[in-house]
Protein backbone atom coordinates (compact mmCIF):
# COMPACT_ATOMS: atom_id res chain seq x y z
CA UNK A 1 0.00 0.00 0.00
CA UNK A 2 1.36 3.41 -0.74
CA UNK A 3 1.46 6.06 1.27
CA UNK A 4 2.10 8.62 -1.47
CA UNK A 5 -1.01 7.79 -3.46
CA UNK A 6 -3.56 9.92 -4.21
CA UNK A 7 -7.90 9.32 -3.89
CA UNK A 8 -10.48 11.20 -4.74
CA UNK A 9 -11.12 13.35 -1.18
CA UNK A 10 -14.69 14.09 0.29
CA UNK A 11 -15.67 17.20 3.04
CA UNK A 12 -18.63 15.38 4.79
CA UNK A 13 -16.79 12.07 5.74
CA UNK A 14 -17.89 8.63 4.34
CA UNK A 15 -20.39 8.23 1.56
CA UNK A 16 -23.85 6.14 2.53
CA UNK A 17 -24.55 4.64 -1.28
CA UNK A 18 -27.87 2.93 -1.44
CA UNK A 19 -28.92 0.44 -3.42
CA UNK A 20 -30.45 2.65 -6.19
CA UNK A 21 -27.14 4.20 -6.56
CA UNK A 22 -25.36 0.95 -6.92
CA UNK A 23 -27.46 -0.03 -9.98
CA UNK A 24 -27.38 3.73 -11.46
CA UNK A 25 -23.78 3.94 -10.98
CA UNK A 26 -21.95 0.53 -12.63
CA UNK A 27 -23.72 -1.69 -15.07
CA UNK A 28 -23.05 -5.30 -15.83
CA UNK A 29 -20.93 -5.10 -18.38
CA UNK A 30 -18.84 -2.28 -16.37
CA UNK A 31 -18.64 -5.05 -13.43
CA UNK A 32 -17.65 -7.63 -15.30
CA UNK A 33 -14.58 -5.23 -16.91
CA UNK A 34 -13.73 -4.44 -13.44
CA UNK A 35 -13.03 -7.90 -12.41
CA UNK A 36 -11.58 -9.06 -15.61
CA UNK A 37 -9.21 -5.76 -15.33
CA UNK A 38 -8.15 -6.81 -11.85
CA UNK A 39 -6.96 -10.47 -12.41
CA UNK A 40 -5.17 -9.33 -16.31
CA UNK A 41 -2.84 -7.09 -13.39
CA UNK A 42 -1.88 -10.33 -11.99
CA UNK A 43 -3.81 -10.19 -8.94
CA UNK A 44 -3.78 -13.93 -7.28
CA UNK A 45 -7.36 -14.93 -5.78
CA UNK A 46 -5.93 -17.48 -3.93
CA UNK A 47 -4.15 -15.06 -1.18
CA UNK A 48 -7.84 -13.02 -0.97
CA UNK A 49 -8.69 -13.31 2.77
CA UNK A 50 -10.77 -16.11 4.34
CA UNK A 51 -14.37 -15.27 5.04
CA UNK A 52 -15.65 -16.03 8.37
CA UNK A 53 -18.80 -17.26 9.60
CA UNK A 54 -20.70 -16.86 12.78
CA UNK A 55 -23.94 -19.48 13.27
CA UNK A 56 -26.63 -17.56 14.35
CA UNK A 57 -30.18 -18.38 15.58
CA UNK A 58 -32.02 -17.88 12.55
CA UNK A 59 -28.96 -18.32 9.68
CA UNK A 60 -25.45 -16.70 9.17
CA UNK A 61 -23.55 -13.75 9.89
CA UNK A 62 -20.38 -13.16 7.55
CA UNK A 63 -17.45 -10.91 7.05
CA UNK A 64 -15.47 -10.80 4.21
CA UNK A 65 -12.24 -8.48 4.48
CA UNK A 66 -10.22 -7.65 1.77
CA UNK A 67 -7.26 -5.59 0.54
CA UNK A 68 -6.46 -4.09 -3.38
CA UNK A 69 -3.71 -1.76 -4.16
CA UNK A 70 -4.57 1.13 -1.89
CA UNK A 71 -8.55 0.43 -0.94
CA UNK A 72 -9.55 -1.81 1.64
CA UNK A 73 -12.49 -2.89 2.48
CA UNK A 74 -14.98 -5.53 4.48
CA UNK A 75 -18.86 -6.80 3.97
CA UNK A 76 -20.68 -7.33 6.41
CA UNK A 77 -23.59 -10.11 5.67
CA UNK A 78 -26.51 -12.14 7.18
CA UNK A 79 -28.23 -14.51 5.52
CA UNK A 80 -31.71 -15.45 7.00
CA UNK A 81 -33.41 -18.56 4.85
CA UNK A 82 -36.59 -18.50 6.28
CA UNK A 83 -36.84 -14.82 5.10
CA UNK A 84 -37.87 -16.04 1.78
CA UNK A 85 -40.96 -17.20 3.45
CA UNK A 86 -41.91 -13.81 4.85
CA UNK A 87 -41.11 -11.29 1.97
CA UNK A 88 -38.17 -10.03 3.45
CA UNK A 89 -34.23 -10.29 1.52
CA UNK A 90 -32.75 -13.44 2.32
CA UNK A 91 -29.44 -12.23 2.39
CA UNK A 92 -28.98 -8.38 3.68
CA UNK A 93 -25.78 -6.43 4.94
CA UNK A 94 -23.08 -3.46 4.30
CA UNK A 95 -20.20 -2.63 2.73
CA UNK A 96 -17.61 -0.51 4.13
CA UNK A 97 -14.58 1.39 2.24
CA UNK A 98 -11.29 2.32 3.09
CA UNK A 99 -8.51 3.70 1.26
CA UNK A 100 -4.91 5.76 0.92
CA UNK A 101 -2.44 5.53 2.82
CA UNK A 102 -4.04 6.73 6.38
CA UNK A 103 -6.64 4.12 5.43
CA UNK A 104 -9.85 6.65 5.93
CA UNK A 105 -13.05 5.69 5.72
CA UNK A 106 -14.43 6.22 2.54
CA UNK A 107 -17.82 4.95 2.28
CA UNK A 108 -20.36 2.59 3.12
CA UNK A 109 -22.66 0.85 0.82
CA UNK A 110 -26.02 -1.12 0.71
CA UNK A 111 -24.42 -4.10 0.97
CA UNK A 112 -27.55 -6.35 -0.47
CA UNK A 113 -27.35 -4.52 -3.66
CA UNK A 114 -23.52 -4.87 -3.84
CA UNK A 115 -23.99 -8.60 -3.41
CA UNK A 116 -26.46 -9.20 -5.88
CA UNK A 117 -24.72 -7.08 -8.33
CA UNK A 118 -21.35 -9.04 -7.68
CA UNK A 119 -22.62 -12.53 -7.89
CA UNK A 120 -23.88 -11.99 -10.88
CA UNK A 121 -21.57 -10.15 -12.90
CA UNK A 122 -19.19 -13.32 -11.28
CA UNK A 123 -21.54 -15.17 -12.69
CA UNK A 124 -21.26 -13.42 -16.21
CA UNK A 125 -17.68 -13.21 -16.43
CA UNK A 126 -17.13 -16.87 -16.04
CA UNK A 127 -19.57 -18.14 -18.55
CA UNK A 128 -17.80 -15.47 -20.99
CA UNK A 129 -14.29 -16.99 -20.13
CA UNK A 130 -16.00 -20.97 -20.40
CA UNK A 131 -18.64 -20.13 -23.71
CA UNK A 132 -18.43 -20.61 -27.44
CA UNK A 133 -19.68 -17.61 -28.94
CA UNK A 134 -22.83 -17.24 -30.12
CA UNK A 135 -26.91 -16.77 -29.23
CA UNK A 136 -28.25 -19.03 -26.13
CA UNK A 137 -30.80 -20.40 -24.73
CA UNK A 138 -30.71 -19.51 -21.07
CA UNK A 139 -32.56 -21.85 -18.05
CA UNK A 140 -32.91 -20.58 -14.56
CA UNK A 141 -33.10 -22.61 -11.13
CA UNK A 142 -34.43 -20.17 -9.02
CA UNK A 143 -36.91 -17.88 -8.55
CA UNK A 144 -35.43 -15.59 -5.86
CA UNK A 145 -33.31 -12.45 -5.73
CA UNK A 146 -29.98 -14.08 -7.30
CA UNK A 147 -32.18 -15.62 -9.96
CA UNK A 148 -33.61 -12.20 -11.35
CA UNK A 149 -29.92 -10.70 -11.34
CA UNK A 150 -28.45 -13.45 -13.06
CA UNK A 151 -31.15 -13.04 -15.70
CA UNK A 152 -30.51 -9.58 -15.82
CA UNK A 153 -27.10 -9.99 -15.98
CA UNK A 154 -26.94 -12.37 -18.58
CA UNK A 155 -29.16 -11.45 -20.97
CA UNK A 156 -26.69 -7.79 -20.62
CA UNK A 157 -23.37 -9.53 -21.97
CA UNK A 158 -25.04 -12.76 -23.83
CA UNK A 159 -27.13 -12.74 -26.61
CA UNK A 160 -30.27 -14.27 -24.78
CA UNK A 161 -32.53 -15.79 -27.41
CA UNK A 162 -34.73 -17.23 -24.34
CA UNK A 163 -34.90 -17.42 -20.87
CA UNK A 164 -36.84 -20.50 -19.24
CA UNK A 165 -37.76 -20.45 -15.38
CA UNK A 166 -37.63 -23.66 -13.26
CA UNK A 167 -38.76 -23.34 -9.81
CA UNK A 168 -40.09 -25.05 -6.75
CA UNK A 169 -43.45 -22.39 -6.85
CA UNK A 170 -44.74 -22.54 -9.84
CA UNK A 171 -46.34 -19.14 -9.05
CA UNK A 172 -43.40 -17.70 -8.68
CA UNK A 173 -41.45 -19.05 -11.12
CA UNK A 174 -44.48 -17.10 -13.66
CA UNK A 175 -44.12 -14.13 -11.86
CA UNK A 176 -40.29 -13.78 -12.23
CA UNK A 177 -41.31 -14.87 -15.98
CA UNK A 178 -43.23 -12.13 -15.85
CA UNK A 179 -40.96 -9.77 -14.51
CA UNK A 180 -38.88 -10.57 -16.63
CA UNK A 181 -40.97 -10.12 -19.71
CA UNK A 182 -41.95 -6.62 -18.45
CA UNK A 183 -38.21 -6.05 -19.43
CA UNK A 184 -38.64 -6.82 -23.04
CA UNK A 185 -36.87 -10.34 -22.11
CA UNK A 186 -38.31 -13.65 -24.18
CA UNK A 187 -39.12 -15.49 -20.50
CA UNK A 188 -41.35 -18.38 -20.08
CA UNK A 189 -41.79 -21.57 -17.07
CA UNK A 190 -40.19 -24.60 -18.17
CA UNK A 191 -39.45 -27.84 -16.10
CA UNK A 192 -36.43 -30.21 -16.14
CA UNK A 193 -36.29 -31.27 -19.91
CA UNK A 194 -35.56 -27.65 -20.68
CA UNK A 195 -31.90 -28.41 -19.50
CA UNK A 196 -31.47 -30.27 -22.45
CA UNK A 197 -31.58 -27.89 -24.89
CA UNK A 198 -30.12 -24.93 -22.57
CA UNK A 199 -26.73 -23.09 -23.73
CA UNK A 200 -26.50 -21.90 -20.38
CA UNK A 201 -27.51 -22.82 -17.35
CA UNK A 202 -27.64 -20.88 -14.21
CA UNK A 203 -28.47 -22.57 -10.78
CA UNK A 204 -28.94 -20.16 -8.20
CA UNK A 205 -31.11 -22.15 -5.12
CA UNK A 206 -31.34 -23.15 -2.02
CA UNK A 207 -31.35 -26.65 -2.74
CA UNK A 208 -28.85 -29.02 -0.62
CA UNK A 209 -29.22 -31.83 -3.31
CA UNK A 210 -28.91 -32.05 -7.24
CA UNK A 211 -31.26 -29.92 -9.08
CA UNK A 212 -31.45 -32.35 -12.09
CA UNK A 213 -29.90 -35.34 -14.22
CA UNK A 214 -26.71 -34.00 -15.07
CA UNK A 215 -26.58 -36.40 -18.21
CA UNK A 216 -29.14 -33.97 -19.43
CA UNK A 217 -26.60 -31.28 -20.42
CA UNK A 218 -25.36 -30.88 -23.79
CA UNK A 219 -21.74 -30.90 -24.46
CA UNK A 220 -21.63 -27.75 -25.41
CA UNK A 221 -23.57 -26.21 -22.59
CA UNK A 222 -22.38 -23.96 -19.43
CA UNK A 223 -23.69 -24.75 -16.02
CA UNK A 224 -23.05 -22.25 -13.14
CA UNK A 225 -23.93 -23.10 -9.71
CA UNK A 226 -23.67 -20.00 -7.38
CA UNK A 227 -26.27 -21.56 -4.65
CA UNK A 228 -24.18 -23.51 -2.52
CA UNK A 229 -21.82 -22.10 -0.48
CA UNK A 230 -21.06 -24.47 2.23
CA UNK A 231 -19.33 -28.05 1.98
CA UNK A 232 -22.23 -30.47 2.77
CA UNK A 233 -24.37 -29.02 -0.03
CA UNK A 234 -24.59 -29.17 -3.83
CA UNK A 235 -26.74 -28.48 -7.02
CA UNK A 236 -24.90 -30.31 -9.32
CA UNK A 237 -24.51 -34.31 -9.68
CA UNK A 238 -21.91 -36.68 -9.97
CA UNK A 239 -22.90 -37.61 -13.33
CA UNK A 240 -22.25 -33.70 -14.64
CA UNK A 241 -19.06 -33.31 -12.30
CA UNK A 242 -17.38 -36.36 -14.15
CA UNK A 243 -18.24 -35.08 -17.39
CA UNK A 244 -17.51 -31.30 -17.28
CA UNK A 245 -14.28 -29.06 -17.18
CA UNK A 246 -14.78 -27.54 -13.66
CA UNK A 247 -13.86 -24.07 -13.14
CA UNK A 248 -13.42 -22.81 -10.17
CA UNK A 249 -12.52 -18.38 -8.63
CA UNK A 250 -9.64 -20.15 -6.25
CA UNK A 251 -8.95 -23.50 -5.53
CA UNK A 252 -8.58 -22.39 -1.83
CA UNK A 253 -12.23 -21.13 -1.46
CA UNK A 254 -13.44 -24.13 -3.76
CA UNK A 255 -12.32 -26.70 -1.29
CA UNK A 256 -13.14 -25.14 1.82
CA UNK A 257 -16.63 -23.87 0.70
CA UNK A 258 -17.65 -25.11 -2.73
CA UNK A 259 -20.03 -28.26 -1.88
CA UNK A 260 -20.68 -29.02 -5.77
CA UNK A 261 -16.52 -29.43 -5.53
CA UNK A 262 -16.08 -30.74 -2.38
CA UNK A 263 -18.57 -33.81 -2.60
CA UNK A 264 -17.66 -34.68 -5.74
CA UNK A 265 -14.03 -34.90 -5.05
CA UNK A 266 -14.92 -37.41 -1.92
CA UNK A 267 -16.72 -39.47 -4.35
CA UNK A 268 -14.31 -39.46 -7.06
CA UNK A 269 -16.35 -38.11 -9.83
CA UNK A 270 -13.49 -35.28 -9.89
CA UNK A 271 -10.19 -37.55 -9.48
CA UNK A 272 -7.76 -34.50 -8.06
CA UNK A 273 -7.56 -30.93 -7.04
CA UNK A 274 -5.64 -30.31 -10.22
CA UNK A 275 -8.08 -30.99 -12.60
CA UNK A 276 -10.11 -27.76 -11.54
CA UNK A 277 -9.37 -24.50 -13.54
CA UNK A 278 -9.56 -21.36 -12.02
CA UNK A 279 -11.14 -17.96 -13.57
CA UNK A 280 -7.91 -16.39 -13.47
CA UNK A 281 -6.00 -19.34 -15.65
CA UNK A 282 -8.29 -18.63 -18.12
CA UNK A 283 -7.88 -14.90 -18.12
CA UNK A 284 -4.32 -14.72 -17.56
CA UNK A 285 -4.01 -17.39 -20.82
CA UNK A 286 -2.75 -20.59 -18.89
CA UNK A 287 -5.69 -23.17 -19.98
CA UNK A 288 -7.71 -23.24 -22.80
CA UNK A 289 -11.13 -25.13 -22.91
CA UNK A 290 -12.20 -27.86 -24.53
CA UNK A 291 -15.50 -26.89 -25.98
CA UNK A 292 -16.30 -30.70 -26.73
CA UNK A 293 -17.21 -30.86 -23.27
CA UNK A 294 -19.42 -29.53 -20.79
CA UNK A 295 -18.26 -26.38 -18.43
CA UNK A 296 -19.25 -25.77 -14.49
CA UNK A 297 -18.32 -22.58 -13.11
CA UNK A 298 -18.42 -23.04 -9.44
CA UNK A 299 -18.71 -20.11 -7.06
CA UNK A 300 -18.96 -18.93 -3.65
CA UNK A 301 -18.54 -15.55 -3.81
CA UNK A 302 -14.74 -14.01 -2.56
CA UNK A 303 -13.86 -10.88 -0.77
CA UNK A 304 -11.67 -9.23 -3.15
CA UNK A 305 -14.91 -9.18 -6.09
CA UNK A 306 -16.55 -7.34 -3.31
CA UNK A 307 -13.83 -4.31 -3.21
CA UNK A 308 -12.89 -4.48 -6.54
CA UNK A 309 -17.02 -3.21 -7.46
CA UNK A 310 -17.55 -1.18 -4.01
CA UNK A 311 -13.80 0.64 -5.60
CA UNK A 312 -15.14 1.04 -8.88
CA UNK A 313 -18.37 2.24 -7.34
CA UNK A 314 -16.76 4.74 -5.23
CA UNK A 315 -14.53 6.02 -7.84
CA UNK A 316 -17.02 6.35 -10.48
CA UNK A 317 -19.07 8.65 -7.86
CA UNK A 318 -16.21 10.72 -6.66
CA UNK A 319 -14.53 11.60 -9.68
CA UNK A 320 -14.83 11.88 -13.87
CA UNK A 321 -13.14 8.87 -14.45
CA UNK A 322 -15.01 6.03 -15.86
CA UNK A 323 -16.85 3.55 -13.92
CA UNK A 324 -14.70 0.61 -15.24
CA UNK A 325 -11.77 2.20 -13.36
CA UNK A 326 -10.49 -1.11 -10.96
CA UNK A 327 -8.15 -0.75 -8.06
CA UNK A 328 -4.46 -0.70 -8.90
CA UNK A 329 -3.51 -3.93 -7.56
CA UNK A 330 -0.96 -5.46 -5.33
CA UNK A 331 0.25 -8.88 -6.70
Amino acid sequence: MSATSTLPTISAGPLFVDGPTIDESMSTTQAVNTLEAVLLSGFDPEQDSPRSRVDTTSGLLMQMPSTLGDYVGSKLLTITPGNADVGSPVIQGLYVLFGGGDQRPLAVMDGTTLTGMRTAAVSAFGALQLAIPGPKRLVVFGTGMQAWEHIRAFTAVFEVTSVEIIGRSGERAEALAERARSQGIEACTAGFDAVRHADLIVCSTSAAEPLFDGGLVADSAVVVAMGSHVPGERELDDALMKRATVCVESLDSALREAGDVVMALASGAIATPTELVTVADLVQGRVTIDHSRPAVFKTTGMPWEDLAIATAIYTALTTDAPATLSPQVSA
